[in-house]
């Protein structure tokens, strides 16, 4: 009925685990990690994992960030490259590259960024321009 095997519960953990890095915690070096971050103290290196980053107001990264989605309250100086979401609360300071799905900006949040968004471009029209009307022996493109 359930399935007790070792393997089930490995990939339980997997899923469900979240790494803390707390305040007054000084990370040097490149971090690789399965599972979701959080970050109250400081990393200067290489980050890199497929799940959750989160930033707390007193957290700093100093280098690169590879990942899916990041919610920054804290800082950030350096490349980033998320396949998801970048959302920056009032608080966060991001500084350097950013290449990335989506951006969600709280008023008061520092973005000095150069910033590539990744998926479709979409196409935007303003409201003047309208197509006219093709006349009657005029050929179209």
């Amino acid at each position: 009925m359930f399935s007790d095997s070792k393997k089930d519960r490995q990939n339980a953990v997997l899923i469900s685990s979240q790494n803390i890095i707390s305040n007054g915690t000084k990370i040097v070096g490149d971090l690789i990690s399965e599972g979701d971050l959080r970050i109250d103290g400081t990393i200067e290196g290489n980050l890199k994992t497929p799940g959750k980053v989160v930033v707390g107001k007193s957290g700093m990264i100093k280098g690169a960030l590879n990942g899916t989605d990041a919610h920054f309250e804290g800082k950030f100086s350096g490349k980033l490259n998320l396949s998801g979401t970048l959302t920056l609360k009032s608080s966060a300071h991001v500084e350097g590259e950013v290449v990335l799905g989506k951006l969600e900006v709280e008023p008061g949040a520092t973005f000095n960024v150069t910033c590539t968004m990744k998926g479709a471009v979409k196409e935007i029209h303003s409201k003047n321009e309208r197509k006219e009307p093709s006349k009657p022996g005029q050929e179209t493109a």
